[in-house]
């Protein structure tokens, strides 16, 4: 301020009281809209809006009782009362540019302080200026105009205050300019009334300290009422006291979908909190960037924002970060008059829902393996138990046979039975044992056993059938031979591969076992002198989930799931299964066990080959 004006005599009282009208009008001008934003307090943006209304009515309020003043010392007092809007006024006003713009991220602490600071000691030192004379050198009263006016000496430190404040607002306005240039069409009015509004108390102070157009009084405080027309218009018109623009809005910053929003240019006008989470690099730098800038890292986001607005799909984005799942919806924003002024991507975790999908798939098919194991394993086991009921008819028979003939002594006949159904006792047992086992899916339950006695008692049990043909059953196992398998799972192994080589073996020939280690593996092995196997039989033996089953030596018939419910154990044992072949000369099945490693084992047979893997 410059020079004040002094009122003596009554036609200036007149003129003085119009102006006092003029500035309690803008003083209630500021604080209707301080009151406006109190009532929306919960937004940032109208804290720092209403704060700098509040300050401004200081500025307002004091001019009109200092120009009506009749002494130097009513003066000096509603000066001290105008700068507390003088000095906080444009802080305050560019916090809420700064919350306006999207660049809440300077709004900190220790910023606000420091800006606060400043303001505070300008205060403090214009209230002692009569002690120092740095801000003011001096205050004279001249009658050149006629009336009194006083007449200021600036100091360095009032040069000082206006540098900073016009700093300030050269920021401010930049970066609204900024932001008025990246904004989309229905948004740039808005910011065209914040940008004029904002000129008037800073437009006038400017016109007035520059000396262009001589005015005896300071105009500064009506620009407050400049001011306060268009950002009533603007709080009216587009609710300038909500979260503006859009994506500072409280609403939309909590929610939990990533939300992006673009013009009709593809170029980024806001996004939330979420879609800054999600979107790897977006940040405040991004507005105003293209689409194929902010996607740059996430190409079928791009690509989704070049197709016409869609129903969601779902996607995972190309991120090794980031292994969640996404609906993405694209949309087009429209305004009043429901036409397109922009596009909002929409982005929904739907990680939880897709692992809830893929874990009913996985059960599903689990489910039918099951399945398909039950119905393979009943006849497996139909089969097994079949062959020593077969033997008991077979013995009955030869009973009844001998009984009619008369007086010889069956004792051996009885002995044989006897054994035959001790041993489909046992089975019976030992399957229902293990089925209980299996409740839960086919589980490996592995336990330490000797293998040369498990050998043996299979052997046993196929004796019968053996006998029948004159084959030779011969394990070179020795005892104390420990493997770490489920005993259930290898009897069935071991009887099937035994039960295969006597039905493919020539009356009068032979079936040998062995068993050799390698490191941490037990390699088992079951040789016949059968007739072997064609290549193109081999070929595809152990690649069909359900072969035919072949007819044996002796016109025996199996269901032809024995070999491949072997494979499955042997896997769920952690072993492989293989085999050779020679046309017209037999056949060798192997298959691998665990050993522990502790297990020492005593072994017999020289080393084979391997051959056709699994």
């Amino acid at each position: 301020m410059n020079e004040y004006f002094l009122d003596r005599g009554q036609p200036s009282m007149s003129y003085n009281l119009y102006l006092f009208v003029l500035l309690m009008a803008a003083t209630c001008c500021s604080l209707s809209m301080t009151y406006l934003s109190w009532k929306r307090r919960n937004l940032p943006i109208a804290i720092s809006y209403g704060l700098g209304m509040l300050v401004s009515s200081f500025y307002s309020f004091g001019y009109a009782f200092e120009i009506i003043s009749t002494t130097l010392e009513h003066i000096r007092f509603w000066l001290h009362i105008e700068y507390v809007g003088i000095v906080f006024g444009p802080v305050l006003w560019f916090i809420m540019v700064l919350q306006y713009t999207g660049h809440e991220a300077w709004v900190r602490t220790r910023t606000v302080v420091l800006l606060l600071v400043v303001a505070v000691l300008t205060l403090a030192i214009q209230y002692t200026n009569e002690w120092h004379h740095l801000f003011y050198k001096s205050m004279t009263i001249n009658h050149s105009e006629g009336f009194p006016l006083v007449t200021l000496n600036k100091g360095p430190l009032y040069s000082v205050h206006v540098i900073f404040s016009y700093l300030l607002f050269v920021i401010g306005m930049g970066l609204m300019i900024q932001m008025f240039r990246a904004a989309a069409p229905h948004m740039k009015k808005q910011i065209a009334l914040m940008i004029v509004g904002s000129w008037g108390p800073f437009g006038f102070t400017l016109v007035y300290l520059s000396g262009v157009f001589y005015m005896p009084i300071d105009l500064s405080p009506f620009g407050f009422v400049f001011s306060g027309v268009f950002y009533l218009w603007g709080i009216y018109q587009f609710n300038l006291l909500r979260l503006a623009p859009l994506a500072l809005q409280k609403v939309f910053e909590s929610m939990q979908d990533a939300v992006i929003v673009f013009d009709l240019e593809n170029s980024l006008i806001s996004y939330n909190r979420s879609a800054a989470r999600v979107i790897g690099g977006l940040n405040n730098k991004s507005i105003g960037c293209s689409a194929s800038q902010v996607f740059s890292r996430h190409p079928l986001l791009m690509d989704k924002m070049l197709q016409e607005p869609s129903s969601a799909s779902k996607v995972q984005l190309s991120d090794p970060e980031d292994d969640r799942f996404y609906n993405v919806q694209l949309t087009f924003v429209s305004n009043n008059n429901n036409r397109p002024v922009g596009k909002m991507l929409l982005l929904t975790d739907v990680t939880d829902t897709v692992r809830v999908e893929e874990k009913l798939l996985e059960n599903a098919r689990q489910l039918s393996e099951l399945n398909t194991f039950k119905d393979r394993m009943f006849s497996v086991v139909a089969h097994d138990i079949r062959d020593p009921i077969a033997v008991l008819v077979n013995l009955m028979e030869l009973l009844e046979e001998e009984l009619q003939s008369g007086g010889e002594d069956h004792e051996e006949i009885v002995n044989e039975m006897a054994q035959q159904v001790q041993n489909t006792f046992a089975l019976v047992e030992g399957l229902l044992d293990w089925f209980r086992s299996q409740t839960g899916g086919m589980i490996s339950e592995p336990v330490v056993r000797d293998l040369a006695q498990i050998v043996q008692a299979n052997l046993r049990m196929l004796l019968v059938r053996s006998g029948s043909k004159r084959i030779r059953m011969i394990s070179e196992i020795r005892q104390d031979t420990f493997v770490y398998v489920d005993q259930a799972m290898l009897n069935l192994i071991l009887r099937n591969l035994l039960s295969n080589a006597i039905k493919f073996t020539d009356y009068g020939g032979s079936v040998t076992l062995r068993a050799e280690r390698m490191e941490h593996t037990m390699i088992i092995s079951v040789s016949d002198t059968g007739e072997g196997m064609s290549a193109e039989q081999a070929e595809s033996l152990l690649q069909d989930d359900y072969p035919v089953s072949l007819t044996g030596t002796a016109g025996e018939r199996g269901i032809g799931l024995g070999l491949s419910l072997c494979r499955e154990f042997v896997r769920l044992n952690g072993g492989e299964l293989w085999f050779d072949s020679i046309l017209a000369e037999g056949s060798t099945f192997y298959f691998s066990v665990p050993v522990l490693p502790q297990t020492t084992s005593v072994l017999s047979g020289s080393s084979m080959e391997r051959g056709i893997r699994a």
